[in-house]
């Protein structure tokens, strides 16, 4: 069985440049930034017009659903789509100075798990908030279309799925050449011939031959959005639905950078958090020590903390959620950047963490060993970095 497979992929016939929009869940509190899409898009088709930015996600989406579902189909009965079936698409993206290649394809929902301790080839990196999935769904399950922001991880250092693909792209068809709108950078795409998706394919399935643990894929970026993919297949059962479109990307991509997101805590008992912390984690950390760089008002310092978890991150955020359980007054945000976390922490009643952040080489470990990751445990470049919606399938 393969676990990743050729797809009958939707491409529009013109105007790109109007067709891809960044993720919908980027830019959600930046109003100006969809505003420039809606200017540049204008009347053109366009992902826009049958996605929902989150920004704009509310208690009732239902009168937009609607607006959406009729665009889809508008655009399927029109002459918006050229259909290739039975395809994969290799993809080069550049943003930033650097090159992220990756492989668009089918996965099969059957193989995904997003429980925490999941045993399946495809999982996800961070814990799943569920109360985030039902507003999703309600987009999702009546769509006749689906379009991937979804970026799979795969552990292959010895680059030999996708990398190889770099120097045969002379002999694709190109899918398509553009700039992304609004800083996104170009991207170039190519048909896979049938020779080059075994390839992809028998290299795929030769990187977990030999392991106990069959981790094959990990959920980089769009957990959420996989996760309700997943739902929606749950509910209809519906063969079309079963399978999620998404590029395939290595972790060992030098264009990928994870970034550690840290912890500040706000209306809260510094030296309280502290004395629990650490008593908690001598009574049940490990023999490994973990140090963390904390910040107030009035001091700075560091703690050397039993591990209770492989990463620094998992260890504190787990207690953190028990406090905030017994202190509901206290409240928490995800910073990136120490310069950040120490002008928060001017203020009076505040608590910061700097920690050291995950290296590439630890996550695949780290899903095997705890499960799926605490959320906000690492970020994957900037917004303008983020997967563009470009490709579509029918998936009703």
């Amino acid at each position: 069985m393969k676990h990743f497979t050729p797809a009958d992929i939707l491409l529009p016939k013109k105007d790109f440049e109007k067709w891809a929009v960044v993720a919908c869940d980027q830019y959600t509190s930046e109003p100006d930034y969809w505003r420039d899409v809606e200017s540049i898009v204008g009347d053109a088709p366009s992902a826009l017009r049958i996605i929902l930015p989150e920004i704009y996600l509310s208690a009732d989406n239902s009168e937009r659903v609607d607006a959406i579902n009729k665009k889809m189909q508008e655009y399927l009965d029109g002459d918006v789509f050229d259909l290739n079936e039975n395809s994969m698409i290799y993809v080069e993206r550049e943003s930033g100075g650097s090159i992220r290649r990756g492989v668009v394809g089918l996965i099969d929902l059957e193989d995904y798990d997003y429980r925490k301790g999941a045993t399946s080839a495809i999982r996800a990196t961070e814990a799943t908030v569920l109360e985030r999935i039902p507003p999703r769904v309600q987009i999702r399950k009546d769509a006749s279309l689906e379009m991937p922001h979804i970026l799979l991880l795969i552990d292959d250092p010895s680059k030999t799925v996708i990398e190889p693909l770099a120097a045969e792209k002379a002999e694709f068809k190109q899918a398509y050449g553009f700039e992304l709108m609004k800083k996104g950078g170009h991207i170039d795409g190519y048909f896979l011939t049938d020779s080059a998706i075994e390839r992809v394919q028998n290299a795929l399935e030769a990187l977990i031959a030999d392991k106990d643990d069959k981790l094959l894929f990990a959920v980089g970026d769009g957990n959420h959005s996989l996760a309700t993919a997943k739902e929606c297949y749950n509910l209809t059962k519906n063969p079309l639905a079963r399978y999620a479109l998404v590029e395939v990307v290595n972790i060992h991509d030098d264009s990928i950078r994870f970034e550690p997101i840290y912890r500040v805590l706000f209306n809260i008992d510094a030296d309280d958090f502290i004395k629990k912390f650490t008593a908690h984690t001598d009574e049940n950390g490990s023999d490994t020590t973990q140090r963390f760089e904390y910040i107030t008002d009035k001091k700075k310092g560091t703690l050397d903390i039993k591990a209770t978890a492989k990463l620094p991150v998992g260890t504190l955020q787990t207690f953190i959620d028990d406090y905030l359980k017994d202190n509901p007054d206290v409240k928490i945000d995800y910073i990136h950047g120490e310069e950040v976390v120490e002008n928060l922490c001017k203020q009076e009643n505040t608590l910061g963490f700097i920690f050291e952040g995950m290296g590439k080489d630890e996550l695949f470990p780290a899903i095997v060993a705890d499960g799926s990751l605490p959320r906000k445990t690492f970020s994957m470049g900037h917004a303008e970095d983020k997967r563009y919606y470009i490709e579509a399938r029918k998936i009703k």
